[in-house]
């Protein structure tokens, strides 16, 4: 029998008929032997819908009829998942954009640093509510207190490029610019210590932001056929003096000089006074 929350009249007959339904059947079951749970069980549930389908004495119908037709559409299907406890707490989001749960650390989306946020904690997941809206979960830690568990989504732009500042990331950004860019990053990997290279790796992709993709892979081009040792500063040269090139092309003030095959950088007898004049 359903028991509307908002009607407390519905409390006294909801308890009458769970006392009358349990009187019944422990009444008709008090001289039956059974030896073990399920033999009980399924006595009771016998019990149970002979009660059910027994008519009522003051109107039609059945427990079961009244259940079928008038109270089985309010009811909802279970949960997929099954019911897990959880306890709540509030939790302030620290600058370092971490709550602390437990003496263990997660991250939240770095746009909540300062809030306080509802955390709901179960036997293996945290998830962090900041006005009943998710705004992140996580895997709840154990063992060695201090962990801490990060997403990189949840960091500002500058430390997300700090933390994949690392010799393959940056292999990997350079070789998505061109295979030249590719081979001067394994150059500078490959000529120095790695912490100076991914210091000129990281100048290289500030740089790279000012700059095509086809003009950055020409000027590592134009780099690695004029020096064995290639370095950031002759490439930024490069890179300025072809895009000069290109505006003075574009303005038509660029000037080409042209060499004869047999041109040569030599005075000749004439200079030396070889000729007679």
């Amino acid at each position: 029998m359903l028991y509307l929350i908002e009607n407390k009249r519905d409390k006294a007959s909801v308890e009458g008929t769970v006392g009358f339904i349990s009187r019944q059947i422990i009444a008709a079951l008090r001289h039956f032997q059974c030896f073990d749970l399920q033999d009980l069980n399924q006595q009771i549930w016998k019990k149970l819908n002979e009660i059910n389908q027994e008519p009522f004495q003051k109107r039609p119908g059945s427990r079961k009829k009244v259940f079928d037709e008038e109270e089985s559409s309010y009811l909802h299907p279970l949960r997929q998942t099954r019911f897990k406890l959880s306890e709540w707490r509030i939790a302030k989001v620290q600058p370092n954009y971490h709550i602390q749960i437990e003496r263990m650390y997660y991250s939240v989306p770095y746009e909540y640093i300062q809030s306080d946020v509802d955390v709901r904690l179960s036997k293996d997941l945290i998830e962090v509510y900041f006005k009943e809206v998710r705004i992140a979960s996580h895997k709840r830690l154990s063992g060695e207190t201090g962990q801490f568990s990060t997403f990189s989504e949840h960091m500002p732009d500058n430390h997300r490029l700090y933390l994949e500042h690392t010799p393959e990331k940056n292999l990997e950004w350079a070789k998505s610019i061109g295979t030249n860019m590719g081979a001067f990053a394994e150059a500078l990997l490959k000529n120095g210590s790695e912490k100076r290279a991914l210091n000129q790796l990281m100048s290289l992709r500030s740089i790279g932001k000012k700059y095509s993709k086809e003009e950055l892979d020409l000027a590592a081009q134009n780099l690695l056929l004029a020096s064995s040792n290639p370095t950031v500063s002759v490439f930024k040269t490069i890179l300025e003096r072809n895009k000069k090139r290109e505006k003075e092309k574009d303005n038509g003030t660029l000037t080409e000089h042209q060499t004869d095959n047999n041109y040569g950088f030599v005075r000749g007898a004439g200079y030396f006074g070889g000729k007679n004049k």
